[in-house]
């Protein structure tokens, strides 16, 4: 097993889905979502939308949940995820929903679409294709029809860069967020070095692959806060349905309060779990302290933790730079396990087929 990560003819054996070739066009998705995007327009009466709700499930909610968190500050509406097949009560024609499905025929956001529109609400839609994108064309709701030539995983949870930068482009075009093409043109370049740095060649140094060793066969708990929520449940996400492994996730200053007294029992998890902690000089300055520590009191407790600090020098840049590295470490860890072609997610696919009986 030591040493698959430092070949990529070995990774490509069991890699049928391509998902290292996914991670490492993050860079290309962000350009290429830029671009595609540059011609989105919405009528002027979706700027007077008093709340947002999105609606979207699984790998298509995780563009929203990035922007929920790195925007609060900027946001001047609540804006909300909803993960349901009904929208909120107070969900009416001041609300602006964004319809999100990568596959375009996840059975919870069509039926959210039934319910936006009977309650008369602006809608736009973000989807690759399916039965979402050719309703939004009947409709001639605003929309962002993905041509994801840089995912050839296929799958949602890969296609990340779209996903933040196609809502990005779609909710400043709406008037509620600012426009940071300039930005995320200078962090293309800024994560095509990352990814050099931490691709199979790079074999020293290398902190994605450490952190892939240090979760093998462990409960992996992760934590951050602010900008980075999103970017580290981006990470959770593709642990669960890469590596069909077991994640947790608690946010600071919440896990401060309470979930750090569970730390004692039971003793067996003393060495089944691991901790990663993403901490920021970003974060609220008491927020900054609370990490390390929050380390020192999971080490004093007899648990294996890694303190991984965001570099960047924007929230923005920071976010893509723990969702890269995040997905390395996601993209590492199912072959680490051997597991023949990761890509897939039998359990989810299983549920659903159960589902539509």
């Amino acid at each position: 097993m030591a040493g698959i990560l430092d070949s990529r003819e070995e990774i490509t054996k069991l890699d049928e889905a391509k998902l290292i070739l996914s991670v490492e066009a993050l860079p290309d998705q962000i350009e290429d979502a830029l671009t595609q995007t540059l011609n989105f327009t919405v009528p002027d009466s979706y700027r007077s939308a008093k709340n947002i709700v999105v609606s979207g499930m699984g790998g298509s909610a995780l563009g929203s949940t990035v922007i929920k968190n790195l925007y609060k500050k900027e946001l001047k509406v609540p804006f909300e995820v909803a993960s349901h097949y009904e929208l909120p009560a107070y969900v009416n024609e001041d609300t602006l929903v964004l319809l999100s499905s990568y596959s375009g025929t996840t059975e919870e956001t069509l039926a959210a679409a039934a319910d936006a529109e009977a309650r008369g609400a602006k809608i736009m839609v973000i989807a690759a294709g399916g039965e979402l994108a050719k309703l939004a064309v009947a409709k001639q709701w605003p929309r962002y029809i993905m041509n994801v030539t840089h995912n050839p995983s296929g799958q949602p949870r890969l296609a990340i860069g779209y996903a933040v930068v196609g809502q990005l482009a779609m909710f400043a075009r709406a008037g509620f967020l600012p426009d940071v093409h300039t930005e995320l043109s200078t962090i293309v370049e800024s994560l095509r070095g990352l990814v050099k740095r931490l691709g199979p060649e790079a074999v020293e140094n290398n902190t994605a692959k450490l952190l892939a060793y240090s979760a093998l066969e462990k409960h992996l708990i992760i934590s951050a806060s602010e900008h980075l929520v999103g970017a580290v449940h981006v990470f959770n996400n593709q642990v669960n349905e890469n590596s069909k492994a077991l994640t947790s996730e608690w946010h600071l200053p919440e896990f401060n309060h309470h979930y750090m007294e569970a730390l004692s029992f039971p003793k067996a998890n003393h060495e089944t779990t691991i901790f990663f902690l993403f901490n920021s000089t970003l974060y609220h300055p008491r927020v900054a302290k609370r990490f390390p520590l929050t380390g020192q009191l999971i080490e004093s407790k007899g648990y294996e933790m890694h303190l991984i600090q965001a570099t960047a020098e924007t929230k923005l840049a920071q976010v893509f730079e723990i969702i890269q590295l995040g997905e390395f470490v996601a993209a590492y860890l199912p072959f680490l396990y051997r597991i023949p072609d990761p890509g897939p997610v039998p359990s989810v696919e299983w549920f659903k087929s159960e589902m539509a009986k």
